[in-house]
């Protein structure tokens, strides 16, 4: 389907502003085009006949033409704007669901400043292609035709050469420049109000479908740009009541300059004819020129960014949002845990390169697997299969022993947390990151995973305790701060299933023995993948997978491995004469 008709489409939902902002328009046209010809009546049957006394009827009849006219244009403007912003706040409300409905690996080759730019712009550039170009366009034609017809019955040999300029009225433009920054100032902020939540929830996008905050995030996405939208409309406002005031003052000049020419005129002082009347209808021919050529450079912009957007709507969504076979529901837990099965994996990314061979691992409900290996080993992809952020290219992922693709998303990763290396929080309070794990907690529940997490004191110790903002990204609080909440978040959730991606990498040891303090609570009783960064952190692991170039190369616990004298024995080994080392790439570096 092409651009044109898929924005069509969206116009076709409010028939009624579309219809009223071109019939207002098309009566106001026609209303501009009997002035010239009044005038022609006014001074050929008026003035020069010396009939007075009709001089004010017909002087009042044009300033009702006028008032008519402009009258009907601040409709045009209010409906057209009116319409303008309901298709923009349908457009972005898409654009947001789609946002939700993409894989985590999308974002990996996408700027977020680049997705703004297509929420806030090309949304209104695609948009005006159509509502502003379809009603302008129609407009400029139809006076061009119904002009040019005139002119021609006038004189023809004047009407292919003659050119008139169309005179411009700047009276008020001051001071409609001066008032008007603050009403942009309002717009303005509203609109990065807009794009500040939406490159928060770009960049936390993971955090938000894992903790199933889908319906909270666009509830509040909508709020922001409904705030948009408001502002808008109060610039947009304005200008309905400036522009067509402007024109409606300056046709009433020119009735007043033909009150006083006709006295002229009757005072034998001027004459006059049907010049009078083709001089303003040259004027009116000319003006909807300068229109088409602007239309055409908006019709161009649009199509562009039409493409832009659609784009974003035409991405595939990630594995499990469209399905044609029905779901079915989770099965009960056993305890507080699920078991885990991967069966015969493997997986590549869209390179092609195949990154996962063959892994078959089972984890029981309750015990905990560790994988360690270099950077590059295939470790976070694997743990991240559960949560279904990617999909594997041939095998499966078994919940309870169920497929994952049985499961609707928002069922699997309700079960389902994840802490990861850089905590992601958003430009909120301490209470509202940690609901996104609970919403609507309760302070005594608050309190109680903040505890555990060994995070309460902190907390506390901040002017406003939990209701403290934590900036942009969490900005305001340190590394292991930031870590702990997000502990604190996943313990909120309380999920059966837990991943984490290498938790205590980017700390220093002593915040590493906090945070330790902080997993243990967390871990325990459910079923858990830890991806490690330190050989120590993983010896309590029930299982532990050293994991090289998408293979398991061992598996066992931390004393069986050792028994075996195989890489992990040697890597411990490693470590445990160089105490300097400490991740798993320098132990393999020095192997």
């Amino acid at each position: 389907m092409s651009t044109a008709l898929r924005i069509a489409a969206y116009l076709r939902k409010y028939p009624a502003y579309a219809i009223g902002t071109v019939a207002a328009a098309l009566v106001s046209t026609m209303l501009g085009l009997v002035y010239p010809r009044l005038t022609g009546v006014l001074i050929d049957d008026v003035i020069a006949k010396g009939q007075g006394d009709r001089l004010p009827w017909l002087v009042g009849l044009l300033l009702l033409v006028f008032l008519g006219r402009d009258g009907l244009n601040a409709l045009r403007i209010l409906l057209n704007n009116l319409f303008e912003q309901k298709v923009i706040l349908d457009l972005r409300r898409d654009l947001y669901s789609a946002f939700q409905r993409l894989s985590t690996s999308w974002y990996d080759h996408r700027s977020s400043g680049d997705l703004l730019t297509r929420v806030s712009e090309d949304v209104m550039n695609m948009e005006r292609m159509f509502i502003d170009g379809i009603e302008q366009g129609l407009i400029a034609l139809l006076q061009l035709f119904g002009v040019g017809i005139i002119l021609f019955r006038i004189d023809p040999l004047l009407a292919a050469w003659s050119l008139a300029p169309i005179p411009f009225l700047a009276a008020g433009a001051l001071y409609y420049t001066l008032t008007a920054h603050p009403r942009y100032r309002v717009q303005r902020k509203a609109s990065s109000a807009m794009n500040s939540l939406l490159m928060d929830h770009l960049q936390g996008m993971r955090q938000i479908k894992t903790y199933g905050w889908l319906e909270e995030g666009a509830n509040r996405f909508e709020k922001v740009a409904q705030d948009v939208r408001t502002a808008s409309l109060g610039i947009m406002k304005a200008w309905a009541f400036y522009s067509p005031s402007m024109a409606w003052f300056a046709a009433a000049g020119t009735c007043l300059v033909l009150w006083v020419g006709g006295r002229s005129v009757l005072d034998g002082e001027m004459a006059v004819g049907e010049l009078v009347a083709f001089l303003l209808y040259v004027g009116m021919f000319y003006e909807p020129v300068g229109r088409l050529h602007s239309l055409n450079q908006l019709i161009q912009a649009g199509r562009a960014a039409g493409e832009r957007v659609f784009a974003i709507l035409d991405a595939e969504p990630e594995p499990g949002h469209i399905t044609t076979s029905p779901l079915r529901a989770l099965p009960p837990r056993k305890g507080s845990a699920r078991e885990v099965i991967f069966k015969n994996i493997h997986f590549s990314y869209r390179t092609g390169r195949e990154v996962l061979h063959g892994i078959d691992l089972q984890i029981p409900a309750g015990t905990s697997l560790a994988l360690v290996g270099p950077t590059g080993a295939g470790k976070t992809t694997l743990a991240t299969l559960v949560a279904r952020f990617h999909d594997p290219t041939s095998g499966e992922v078994l919940l309870d022993g169920v497929p994952l693709p049985q499961f609707s998303l928002k069922d699997l990763r309700r079960e389902v947390g994840v802490v990861t290396q850089e905590p992601f929080l958003f430009q909120a309070t301490i209470r509202e990151n940690l609901e996104l794990g609970k919403p609507h907690a309760t302070d005594v529940e608050i309190e109680k995973v903040l505890r555990a997490a060994c995070a309460l004191d902190f907390v506390l110790a901040l002017a406003d305790g939990w209701n403290s903002k934590v900036g942009e990204r969490g900005v305001r609080l340190s590394a292991g701060e930031r870590q702990r909440l997000s502990i604190a978040r996943a313990l909120l959730k309380d999920p059966p299933v837990l991943i984490l991606d290498e938790a205590t990498a980017s700390v220093d040891t002593a915040t590493e023995k906090q945070i330790q303090m902080a997993l243990d609570h967390l871990l325990a009783g459910r079923t858990s993948i830890v991806v490690a960064h330190r050989l120590s952190t993983v010896r309590k692991a029930d299982k532990i997978a050293v994991v090289d170039a998408g293979r398991i190369l061992e598996l066992g616990n931390h004393e069986s491995l050792i028994r075996s004298g195989g890489l992990y024995a040697k890597l411990w080994s490693i470590q445990s004469e160089h105490a300097d080392l400490h991740t798993i790439e320098e132990l393999f570096t020095a192997q």
